[in-house]
């Protein structure tokens, strides 16, 4: 048992301490999404050097293994009631200047295509987003998607495709391949019903899997936060991030890029795996500005996918949405610099610069 315990203690040290390497190595990032996990088996191997250990053995495993349980507790910590809310929610007014959006990964082999038209019909969204659609999904979803003047799909077979539909006047819209794995993103410039303009921007990079690091996912992510400081414009980020909402490179994003988060001092969300509720994690990500109010936000129902659909509304209303919300801190000029310096370090490895026309 001493044995076992010790070697616990060990590798739950080591998968916690590895993410903090700043590596982009896939089988080290996979340890940003299960902290809950880790903590909790942190917490079973405290419990058994309780029963089994004694002596400065006994310490030798409750120091570093304490240090690993608050480590992850304080970065899951503003994900729950007890951290403090930085959106209070605006109400329902109908005067046309709210916005429903709905975004979900099917999963590509996922064949209840007619759970997801229901979703759709039963939310009615003004933006809706569909990622992992292949031509079959494209096909079996068809019918939902009458009601929107405007549709953009990319399908692919690859588990990367998209469908990106409103019903909202488009000004401008695109899809962009930011980086050299061909995974799409979609950008678009709406108009609210009362004419107020906001930004869009729809993402689902590849996850940290064998064979692919997180290079690529990280500089889509990081692209989105740029685009986000460089225009004063209200900006809704959106999609299956493939990264935890407490990473590194999420926590970076939201601060480069000024963004709110909807979760905070609220819960988990935890949107993945829809199936398998003993390995969840917040994978599906919503990111506004603070000229953005938040009047609802939810999982949806389940829908055969792995993953649950992110329902919410917004106002776009900058007065109202900055006294409900807590203002971002600004970042300091160091902070820009060294970020900048990194997106330009992922530019120059990059097989291909293909970067959005809407400011980036």
């Amino acid at each position: 048992m001493t044995f076992l315990i010790l070697a616990l203690a060990v590798v739950l040290l080591g998968v916690t301490l590895a993410p903090m390497s700043g590596t982009h190595h896939w089988w080290v990032r996979m340890w940003d999404f299960p902290r809950i996990q880790i903590a909790i088996a942190q917490a079973i191997v405290v419990a058994l050097a309780v029963i089994f250990l004694r002596g400065a053995l006994l310490w030798v495993v409750l120091v570093p293994t304490l240090g690993g349980m608050v480590l992850h507790l304080l970065r899951i910590r503003p994900f729950t009631p007890i951290h403090s809310k930085e959106m209070r929610f605006a109400p329902m007014r109908g005067d046309g200047s709210e916005v429903k959006l709905l975004a979900a990964n099917v999963l590509m082999e996922n064949d209840r295509h007619d759970l997801v038209r229901d979703l759709i019909a039963r939310h009615d969204p003004d933006v809706l987003l569909l990622m992992e659609t292949d031509q079959v999904w494209l096909d079996g979803v068809r019918p939902a998607l009458e009601g929107y003047p405007t549709v953009i799909t990319v399908p692919q077979d690859d588990y990367y495709g998209l469908i990106f539909a409103t019903r909202l006047e488009v000004v401008q819209s695109e899809v962009a391949f930011l980086t050299a794995d061909e995974t799409p993103s979609v950008w678009a410039e709406l108009k609210t019903r009362s004419g107020r303009v906001f930004r869009f921007v729809g993402l689902h990079p590849e996850p940290p899997v064998p064979g692919v690091d997180t290079d690529e996912r990280d500089v889509q992510i990081l692209y989105a936060a740029r685009f986000a400081r460089a225009t004063d414009i209200p900006l809704i980020v959106m999609g299956d991030f493939n990264d935890a909402a407490w990473s590194p490179t999420s926590r970076l994003f939201k601060h480069y890029g000024r963004y709110l988060d909807p979760r905070i001092g609220r819960g988990l969300y935890a949107s993945f795996h829809a199936k398998n509720p003993l390995i969840r994690c917040a994978i599906d990500q919503l990111f506004v500005t603070e000229e953005v109010a938040m009047v609802e936000f939810r999982l949806g129902e389940k829908t055969g996918s792995d993953h649950f659909p992110v329902v919410a509304c917004v106002r776009i209303d900058p007065n109202e949405a900055r006294q409900l919300n807590v203002a971002p801190k600004h970042m300091t000029p160091e902070e820009r610099e060294e970020i900048d310096a990194r997106l330009e370090e992922y530019r120059q490895g990059l097989k291909r610069e293909d970067t959005p026309a809407l400011g980036v």
